[in-house]
């Protein structure tokens, strides 16, 4: 089994968002003018081979690009192959606690992501420990941004360090980093090592362009803490596993990238 530990089923206001401009000039996608079908989504999963993908709601501050409750349609739509991660808003924390709880509990999401840069402050901010709290009492993963940010934010708040302090605070919070962390990858490798609840995701990136850091820790001691993504539909699944034999992963470990290691994680059978 394929997981996709990061994608999204956009709505037409995420796709078409200011913020997102700098990634059009170089991905060269045009923006869109409708909302795209669930059933668009699922083709592009079938063209890779993905059995599953996690999709994220969008909380920033003062905008909420993808919601919870659009996120649990989509999942719905889905035929059980859309998996939920929730978001939320930051700035209010106990509204915050509040709407995670729901998404976990009534909407059966197995996730909660919130990106730093939308924020432009760390995941050290005081604002994340109630939204921390809430995943532990839940038991579900953080899911988060490492490394540059491709829009025109700063990169600061996505350096892979913060992430030891948060995981020194809350040992049993699984956090899950997404995009590699690149360019301070082995930053990210080192966190990832040093806490036994800390894993990197690939989204974002082509095989081609994993840093060699990183293949050499998925190689050894770090095949059960790297997670297949893509950051559909800024990468097509198809487009993110090419070149998937030239990593030289053996079976077992292969497996677990790509669909064993986020089954372990987000808990999915």
């Amino acid at each position: 089994m394929i997981i996709d530990a990061w994608g999204q089923h956009q709505t037409l206001r995420h796709a078409t968002d200011p913020i997102f401009d700098s990634l059009r000039r170089w991905t060269r996608r045009t923006v869109p003018t409708a909302e795209a079908p669930v059933a668009d989504t699922l083709a592009a999963m079938d063209a890779g081979g993905v059995d599953r993908m996690l999709i994220s709601a969008w909380y920033a501050p003062r905008n909420v690009m993808i919601s919870n409750d659009e996120v649990a349609g989509f999942v719905a739509a889905s035929g059980g192959r859309l998996i939920g991660v929730a978001g939320a808003d930051i700035a209010r924390p106990m509204d915050a606690v509040r709407e995670i709880r729901r998404a976990v509990t009534g909407l059966g999401f197995r996730a909660v992501r919130v990106l730093p840069w939308l924020w432009e402050v760390p995941p050290t901010d005081r604002r994340f420990y109630p939204i921390y709290a809430a995943c532990c009492d839940l038991g579900v993963p953080f899911c988060t941004q490492i490394g540059h940010t491709g829009p025109l934010m700063p990169s600061e708040p996505g350096r892979p360090i913060h992430l030891d302090q948060v995981a020194l605070d809350f040992p049993e919070l699984v956090i899950v980093g997404g995009h590699i962390g690149w360019p301070w990858t082995e930053e990210a490798i080192a966190v990832a090592t040093k806490h036994e609840n800390v894993y990197i995701d690939t989204s974002a990136y082509t095989i081609a362009r994993y840093p060699q850091a990183l293949v050499e820790y998925m190689r050894g001691h770090g095949r059960h803490k790297v997670l297949f993504g893509t950051n559909y539909p800024m990468i097509m699944p198809a487009k993110a596993l090419d070149g998937l034999d030239g990593l030289n992963l053996d079976p077992k470990t292969r497996a677990a990238f790509l669909g064993g290691n986020a089954a372990r994680v987000f808990g999915i059978s």
